[in-house]
C-alpha cells in the first residue's frame, strides 16, 4: 500500500525534470541565435549604443557643471560620483532593453502571435532569452565606451569585490524587473488596440521614479519615499548605487531581494494576465 504513491509520483517527477531540460535547452539555443544574430549587425548595434551615450553625457554635464559652481558637490554628490553614476548608467541603461509592452499592440495586430503560439513554450520565454543574449553583446560592446567616457570624464569609483559582484548579479536583476512589468502592461493590448497613452503615462513615471533621469537623492524626499515601495528604482537606481554608491552590506541584500520580490510579482501579474488574454485572441494579420 506504501508503494503505489511512490509509483505514481515518480514519472511526474520525470516529466517535470524533462520540462526543465528542454526549457534550458531552449534558452540556450535562442540565446545563442541572439549572439550570431547581433555580432552580423555589429555596426548598427555600436551606432545605436553610441546614440544612447547622449542622453547620459548630457544629464553629466550638467549635473557636473552644476557641482563645479556650487563648490564641487551638489546636496553632498561630487563631480566624480555624477561621472560615474551615469557612465554606469549608459550599461544599466542598455541591459534594461526589453521586449517592450508597446510591441504586444504591433504583435496582435500584424499577426505575428500566430506563429509565437505555435512554440511549444509561452512568448515570454523566447523574449526573455533573445534579448538576453543580446546582452552579452551589449557588454561587449560598452567596455570600450566606458573606457572613452571615464578618460574624458574622471569618474570616482573605487567599489569594494563584494559591490562589484552584487553589481553583475543586479543588472540582470534590473533587466527581469523591467521584463516582467513591461510583458505584463503589454497584456493590455488584447483589450485595447491603443494602449499609447498608458504606455506614455508608465514610462513618464518610470523616468522620475526610476533614477534614470537624476539619481533620485536629488529628488524630494516625498517622491523618494513613493519610489521606495515601486519598482522603478530596481531597474535603474539600484543596479548604478550598487557599484557607484556607498551601500551597506544589508542595503545591498535588501535590494537584491526587492529585485527577486519584483521580479516574482511580474511574473504573478503576466500569468494572471496571459491566461485571460489568450482567451480573447483572435488571429489577426496578412
Amino acid at each position: 500500500m506504501t508503494s503505489q504513491p511512490v509509483a505514481t509520483e515518480l514519472p511526474a517527477k520525470l516529466r517535470e525534470s524533462g520540462r526543465l531540460r528542454s526549457l534550458a535547452v531552449f534558452y540556450l539555443a535562442t540565446m545563442r541565435i541572439a549572439v550570431q544574430e547581433q555580432f552580423q549587425y555589429r555596426a548598427a548595434n555600436y551606432f545605436y549604443m553610441l546614440g544612447m551615450v547622449a542622453e547620459p553625457v548630457i544629464y553629466l554635464v550638467v549635473w557636473t557643471t552644476i557641482a563645479e559652481q556650487q563648490g564641487g558637490s551638489v546636496q553632498g554628490l561630487t563631480a566624480g560620483y555624477f561621472a560615474a553614476y551615469y557612465i554606469v548608467w549608459t550599461l544599466v541603461r542598455n541591459m534594461n532593453i526589453v521586449f517592450g509592452a508597446p510591441f504586444w499592440e504591433f504583435r496582435i495586430r500584424e499577426g505575428e502571435l500566430n506563429k509565437d503560439l505555435l512554440r511549444p513554450v509561452l512568448p515570454l520565454h523566447w523574449d526573455i532569452a533573445y534579448f538576453a543574449g543580446w546582452k552579452f553583446v551589449v557588454i561587449l560592446f560598452w567596455i570600450p565606451l566606458a573606457v572613452g567616457l571615464s578618460l574624458v570624464f574622471d569618474p570616482t569609483l573605487d567599489p569594494r569585490l563584494l559591490e562589484v559582484a552584487v553589481f553583475a548579479v543586479a543588472i540582470w536583476g534590473a533587466y527581469l524587473v523591467r521584463t516582467m512589468l513591461q510583458e505584463s502592461l503589454g497584456m493590455l493590448c488584447f483589450w485595447t488596440t491603443r494602449g499609447a497613452a498608458i504606455f506614455d503615462l508608465y514610462m513618464t513615471t518610470e523616468l522620475l521614479l526610476s533614477g534614470r533621469l537624476v539619481p533620485l537623492p536629488l529628488m524630494p524626499d516625498w517622491v523618494e519615499n513613493i519610489a521606495r515601495f515601486l519598482p522603478f528604482q530596481y531597474a535603474f537606481f539600484f543596479p548604478i548605487e550598487s557599484l557607484v554608491g556607498d551601500l551597506s552590506n544589508a542595503e545591498l541584500a535588501r535590494g537584491l531581494l526587492a529585485q527577486v520580490l519584483w521580479i516574482l510579482i511580474g511574473l504573478a501579474i503576466f500569468r494572471f494576465a496571459w491566461k485571460r488574454a489568450i482567451k480573447r485572441y483572435s488571429a489577426v494579420g496578412g
